[in-house]
């Protein structure tokens, strides 16, 4: 039976009231200074970062008090975590999608030439809506670029679109994940053969990484969410080191984490990404990892910390 909806009633509380309910729920803060952080950050968005503090009852529902000796503080370190989280992901998931979008525009551009993809057969497992609509978003991003090369080829060439080496440098994620979708199977496979993975686990992969962009790139909770996108894992027969007793959950945070970790050891060997999610965890030693799917001793595990070769 549908829940019938209700009314949404609630007022806008100023500063001063919202830091008063906190403290009558037991936060414990000086109030000047909470009422600072309330003007930094809003109310609703501490929220979420003060739900593991809450009391529950005997029938694990959260109620509406936090547990004795919960500081300011201790919530502020887990906003101020996920924060420099965030930043950690992006700079990550940007090295990935340059990296991927190099081999798969170097691969189509051998096969199709610098115009190819111009060529609805070029981008066969698209239907013809979803080709025009991916067109289409190009052109938009190109009208959109004020990038000198742009001006400078449609000045001195007579085309109406740029190569696709050019064109890269202006698609968004979402514009390479639709070529990647779009292009023949082969080309799929020897981009994914590169990052020693089966094309279906590559696409699963940067739609993945996709969303988990969005989100901190709008600034949204990263750290303890369960995720709406979950990532496919290699199979166990050829990639044990993802299954066994530290299988990560595919539906926490940590498993992006630990996917980016993969790839960047892959693009970048050299790469210290790694070792700047361990500081951030060593800066705040409050945050417990199984909040976002991190095994026990994770930092040891064999994706994280991979075997010399």
């Amino acid at each position: 039976m549908q829940q019938e909806k209700r009314t949404y009633e609630k007022l806008a509380l100023s500063y001063e009231q919202q830091a008063d309910r906190l403290l009558d729920r037991g936060l414990c803060a000086d109030r000047s200074e909470l009422l600072h952080r309330l003007q930094q950050v809003s109310y609703y968005r501490l929220s979420g970062y003060m739900h593991p503090y809450r009391e529950r009852n005997e029938e694990n529902e959260v109620l509406d008090r936090f547990r004795d000796g919960t500081t300011l503080e201790d919530v502020w370190a887990r906003y101020c975590f996920d924060r420099r989280l965030r930043v950690l992901m992006l700079d990550a998931i940007e090295r990935i999608e340059v990296a991927i979008r190099t081999k798969l525009v170097y691969a189509h551009a051998h096969e199709h030439g610098p115009f190819g993809y111009t060529h609805h057969e070029s981008i066969p497992k698209l239907n013809q809506g979803d080709y025009l609509n991916w067109r289409l978003s190009l052109q938009e991003e190109t009208s959109r670029s004020k990038e000198s090369f742009k001006k400078h080829f449609f000045d001195k060439y007579d085309h109406k679109a740029l190569p696709i080496w050019m064109l890269a440098e202006l698609m968004s994620m979402g514009s390479t994940l639709t070529l990647f979708k779009g292009v023949e199977p082969s080309l799929k496979q020897k981009t994914a053969a590169d990052y020693g993975l089966v094309d279906a686990v590559l696409w699963n992969w940067l739609t993945c990484l996709n969303a988990a962009r969005n989100i901190c790139a709008h600034h949204s909770r990263f750290w303890n969410i369960t995720l709406g996108y979950k990532p496919l894992f290699p199979k166990p027969k050829k990639y044990p080191e993802w299954h066994g007793k530290n299988k990560l959950p595919n539906d926490r945070s940590g498993s992006l984490i630990f996917i980016c970790r993969y790839l960047l050891d892959k693009i970048s060997p050299s790469s210290q990404w790694h070792r700047r999610v361990e500081n951030l965890f060593q800066e705040y030693p409050s945050i417990p990892p199984e909040a976002l799917g991190l095994p026990e001793n994770w930092q040891t595990h064999p994706i994280w910390n991979p075997p010399a070769t």
